[in-house]
């Protein structure tokens, strides 16, 4: 059996200015337009990490902390900080760019990700190489995971 390689991840960077057809009346960008956005992000820190395909499994812990308006340049960043075996899970940060050099944190998310190969099945990804600046959002994600499992139990009874 071999061994999985450790490795650590790395921080994906995504810039985006907001247009008037992302917006409500109001000139708030759309949570579903953010969260395309947070998604694609997510799964090329994903994919970089596994050097494989991935699919979108769940979009935990969304939290929409301020809003964002046209015209509005945003970053969006994303890391893997937690693995399983074929999974991994993304934490993912939306920022407004204030103009002045600094950046306003507008929303979070942890999303799930399972690798797949040619056949387009589940396969193994590397063990994470935890960095310190990421074990608190290590410790999230695993207390995220659990809840999500919980509500997957359930979603199926129904």
């Amino acid at each position: 059996m071999s061994q999985r390689k450790v490795k650590q991840a790395e921080e994906m960077v995504n810039w985006n200015l907001v247009f008037p057809n992302q917006a409500n009346p109001s000139g708030n960008m759309f949570g579903g337009d953010v969260l395309a956005i947070m998604d694609t992000t997510a799964a090329m820190a994903a994919k970089r990490f596994s050097e494989n395909q991935v699919s979108t499994v769940t979009v935990e812990a969304v939290h929409f902390a301020k809003p964002i308006m046209v015209g509005d340049n945003i970053k969006t960043t994303a890391k893997v900080v937690a693995v399983g075996k074929t999974s991994m899970i993304v934490k993912c940060d939306v920022y407004r760019d204030d103009q002045r050099g600094g950046l306003l944190k507008c929303v979070s998310a942890f999303l799930t990700f399972v690798a797949f190969d040619y056949q387009r099945q589940p396969t193994l990804v590397p063990q994470l190489d935890l960095s310190e600046e990421d074990k608190e959002a290590h410790q999230m994600a695993l207390v995220i995971k659990e809840s999500a499992k919980k509500r997957a139990e359930e979603f199926s009874k129904i």
